[in-house]
């Protein structure tokens, strides 16, 4: 039996974060579930460049701050590219031991700027919180999203935004609109798409799947998080996000359900059981 080999790429650039220490407590958790030994090791992308090779099985990559555009023809995403290239080349190679990716926040953008699968822009003001996300015809049929409610609730934080998807280049990829962000009726602006399958094994949320409900606890509950939070949004935003952290219909079941059922679906496809 082999074992199963995970690349994590931290977008994250050095800056301090969640999402990693997130992504290794999930690998730890879905090593206790399974009967093949599970490894992962993390790759500093933006700060050190460092790339993964095509020997690991599972590809997931990080969110990041700072603008998803002005790092264009970077080394680093040269590399980053040139990686995901040559996985979607490995793919159509061998369709039937896929290199499954999902690729988060940042690494979404990115991924549909790169290949020109949608708008790619700034938003007007920054999207921190807990919200609820939109199931399409086509996300309520997606096995990662199994069990979660339409809207489903997820952890946000953006200064940009993917939208006006480039539906025919989607569809050539044999990709599908999975969920838009929250409905604003009241705002004349496109909503973001939230989640996208660019292919059977390319799978990407504009939101943060990875993020527990405790971490993010912990995280609002300091002094200077609290203070910027309120000084934003208002002390109502404060509480209604403590308050739905608190709730384990909502943070907590999409953490525990999109990341751990995405790595129980590749498992066969991306090893020789």
């Amino acid at each position: 039996m082999k074992d199963m080999r995970i690349a994590i790429l931290d977008l994250y650039d050095g800056s301090a974060n969640e999402g990693i220490r997130c992504i290794k407590e999930l690998m730890l958790s879905f090593a206790q579930t399974t009967t093949v030994d599970v490894s992962f090791t993390i790759f500093d992308v933006r700060q050190k460049n460092e790339i993964p090779d095509l020997s690991y099985d599972l590809y997931i990559s990080t969110g990041g701050p700072g603008s998803p555009v002005e790092s264009e023809g970077t080394e680093w995403e040269l590399l980053f590219f040139e990686l995901m290239n040559n996985l979607r080349d490995y793919n159509r190679r061998f369709p039937e031991h896929k290199k499954y990716v999902f690729l988060i926040s940042h690494s979404f953008q990115i991924f549909c700027r790169y290949f020109e699968l949608g708008v790619l822009t700034q938003r007007k003001s920054h999207a921190f919180g807990i919200f609820p996300v939109h199931r399409t015809v086509h996300g309520l049929q997606e096995l990662y999203f199994e069990n979660l409610d339409d809207p489903f609730w997820v952890v946000d934080s953006r200064d940009w935004q993917v939208t006006q998807i480039n539906e025919i280049k989607l569809k050539e990829w044999g990709g599908q609109i999975l969920c838009y962000e929250k409905l604003r009726p009241l705002i004349d602006l496109e909503r973001a798409v939230m989640a996208i399958r660019f292919d059977e094994a390319f799978f990407g949320t504009q939101f943060h799947p990875e993020i527990d409900a405790a971490g993010m606890l912990r995280h609002l509950d300091t002094k200077d998080k609290r203070e910027i939070i309120i000084a934003n949004y208002g002390i109502d935003k404060y509480h209604e996000m403590i308050r739905y952290l608190a709730d384990p219909d909502k943070i907590a079941f999409t953490y525990q359900t999109i990341l751990p059922t995405f790595l129980r679906i590749a498992l066969p496809h991306s090893i020789e059981l």
